[in-house]
This record gives C-alpha cells, sequence and structure tokens, in this order.
C-alpha cells in the first residue's frame, strides 16, 4: 500500500489525499497504516473562524457543517479555507509494517492535517456545542506510513497537548530562521540586533513563536495584536519586548506600528493571524534583505507575492508547512519553560 496514502483516495484519481475531495476511511487497516481511536479534533483556527462568522455564531449550525463535511468527503477539510486541523486519540491498532513506532494504547496526536487524514464520526459530534475549536468525538482516523505523530506527555493535560501540538511547526521554523540571521550576521562581524515581529502575537502559534524568536537570539521582538484586551494578555506574559495594537489587514496601520516599536522595519515578521488580508501589510513591515513567514491557512499567496512585486520589496517569503524535525519536543519545551506563554494557553483551553 502507499506510504503517503493514495490507496485511501476515492476522487478524483491520482491525486495526494490532501488534494482529494474525497477519502476511504474504513477501519480496516492496511500492514503500513495505524488507526487511532478519535477522541478529540482541534479545528485549524482559519477554518473555524470561517464556519462561525458564516453561520452568525450559532454552534449546532456550525456542528451540523462540520459533521456534513466529515461524512461527505471521509476527512475533515473545511471546503472555503481548504484546512482542517489535528487530533488526539488512542492507537486502537499498528500494523505489522508501519514505521511510526506506534503501540496499541499509546496516547498520540497527529502532527499531520485533517485535510489528508481519513476520519470517520460515530457520535454525531453530540459533546460539542460548536462554539469552540476543540472537538470531543468518538470516531476513527487512519495514519500513513508517511504520516506523524507524538504519544502526549504525561506531565501536560490533553487539552492543552493538542492545542500546543497543533500549532508545534511555527515557533520551530522561526527559531531556525532567527537562528540563521544571528549566525550570518556573527559571521560577517555585522553588529546590527535580530528583530522580529510577530502579526496575532497573542495566539497560540504567535506566543510560542515569540518566545522561540527570543531563545533564538532575537534581540527585539513586537507582538502585534488587534485589540486591547490581547495586548494586556501578551504583555502579562512577558514573551515580548513590545506590544502594539493595529490591525492587520491594513498595511500603513501595520507597518507604522511595527517600524514605531522596533525603530525600524523587522528582520523577520511572522503572520499568525486567522483572518485575510495581511499580506500587504507584513510585507510592508519587514526590511530589505528580511523574511516573512506566513504561518496563517487564511493567506493568499498570490496577494503576497504580486503585493511584494508591487511594493518593490526584497524580501524572502516562506510558507510555515507545520514540520519541522523535533516540533512537537520543541513547542512542549517552550510551554514548560515560559511560564507566560503557559498562561495563555490555559486560559484559551479553559474559554474552549
Amino acid at each position: 500500500m502507499s506510504p503517503v496514502g493514495l490507496h485511501r483516495v476515492l476522487e478524483p484519481a491520482g491525486v495526494l489525499p490532501q488534494a482529494a475531495w474525497r477519502l476511504d476511511a474504513d477501519p480496516v487497516i492496511a500492514p503500513n497504516e495505524v488507526r487511532i481511536r478519535v477522541e478529540r479534533l482541534n479545528l485549524d483556527a482559519a477554518s473555524f473562524r470561517q464556519l462561525r462568522e458564516k453561520h452568525g455564531g450559532d454552534g449546532a449550525r456550525v456542528r451540523a457543517e462540520v459533521l456534513e463535511i466529515i461524512a461527505a468527503r471521509g476527512k475533515m477539510q473545511n471546503p472555503v479555507t481548504g484546512s482542517g486541523g489535528m487530533l488526539i486519540g488512542t492507537v486502537e491498532e499498528a500494523g505489522r509494517r508501519s514505521p511510526l513506532g506506534l503501540r496499541v494504547g499509546d496516547r498520540v496526536a497527529t502532527l499531520v492535517s485533517l485535510t489528508l487524514t481519513p476520519l470517520a464520526v460515530t457520535d454525531r459530534l453530540a459533546r460539542w456545542d460548536g462554539r469552540s475549536e476543540q472537538v470531543p468525538c468518538d470516531g476513527h482516523a487512519i495514519l500513513f506510513a508517511r504520516s506523524v505523530a507524538a504519544v502526549l506527555p504525561a506531565d501536560v493535560d490533553p487539552g492543552l497537548s493538542l492545542a500546543v501540538l497543533d500549532v508545534c511547526g511555527a515557533p520551530a521554523l522561526t527559531a531556525r530562521v532567527v537562528q540563521r540571521y544571528v549566525a550570518d550576521r556573527a559571521r560577517e562581524a555585522d553588529a546590527r540586533p535580530v528583530s522580529v515581529a510577530v502579526i496575532g502575537g497573542a495566539g497560540k502559534s504567535g506566543s510560542l513563536s515569540l518566545a522561540a524568536a527570543r531563545r533564538a537570539g532575537a534581540a527585539r521582538t513586537v507582538g502585534v495584536v488587534p485589540v486591547v484586551e490581547e495586548r494586556d494578555a501578551l504583555e502579562a506574559a512577558g514573551v515580548a519586548d513590545v506590544v502594539a495594537v493595529a490591525d492587520a489587514r491594513d498595511p500603513v496601520v501595520l507597518s507604522t506600528a511595527v517600524t514605531s516599536a522596533l525603530g525600524a522595519p523587522a528582520d523577520v515578521t511572522v503572520v499568525c493571524v486567522d483572518v485575510p488580508g495581511c499580506e500587504h501589510g507584513a510585507v510592508l513591515a519587514t526590511a530589505d534583505g528580511g523574511t516573512v513567514v506566513f504561518f496563517s491557512m487564511a493567506t493568499s499567496f498570490a496577494g503576497a507575492a504580486l503585493g511584494a512585486e508591487g511594493l518593490a520589496a526584497d524580501v524572502t517569503m516562506l510558507v510555515g508547512n507545520g514540520y519541522v524535525p523535533g516540533h512537537a519536543e520543541f513547542a512542549l519545551g517552550l510551554l514548560r519553560a515560559e511560564p507566560g506563554v503557559r498562561r495563555l494557553f490555559e486560559a484559551r483551553v479553559a474559554a474552549d
């Protein structure tokens, strides 16, 4: 059987599972697959926002649409945003040829998107009110040979682990990018400090990215948030040198806020928002020769590329693909070591 799950694609033929419209979620596994008894889904932030806004905050209607998507597609992939999320559950059966190293009874988080994970729900999401990103449920999911999963740590609440692991690629890639800037400047005897702006700094991926940037050697960081309440929470967490309030959809306002906070445009700008229309502001807020990392599933990459061209901006743009070797351990390590980040996550999980 295909290690990337081609045998699970029902339509259209010949595409990878993520690009497929419909997957086969049959619980009978191939020798290189693993079946997970699902405990909880974590919907991607951009997907959940789109569903909530579409249905005017009506949780029952949100729940009904999520059920409809899963039943129709054999996976959870929002047809508007194209994004999904991830899940936690318990290994129910592991094929004898599975290379994932999972054993029956392991409690795990999948570190691949629900957009490519065969999924079936059996409880009609009866325990979910449709008003939170985390979705308690019963059902099963299938992992392929090329899937990625992490055994949940014993010292972290499962709901908290799910929230962290959902975005663990963001801090790992942020650290990698910042470390390269720091190393390059040291090698060139360039005394300029490395500065980082994180758009959506009070969110899950944003707060972890701020902590990762500082640990990687960033000398100056700014977290940008849309409202005063998030500013207060992020300032209390203490993971950003400066917190600025700005609408990231307004390019001039965003770039002015970043430049005012840092004294110059950022060397590295990390976009962690769940709303569209923030591409041009992120580019404008970044210095020539800088890097913009897009971790938002609401990003228009055509808009980002054309916007940079139109602004004559000499910036490198990276797509955060959610996978960096060691990303799960790195993110959980930040949670354990950064009390401010942990407080932000615990408050969010409690609110959910």
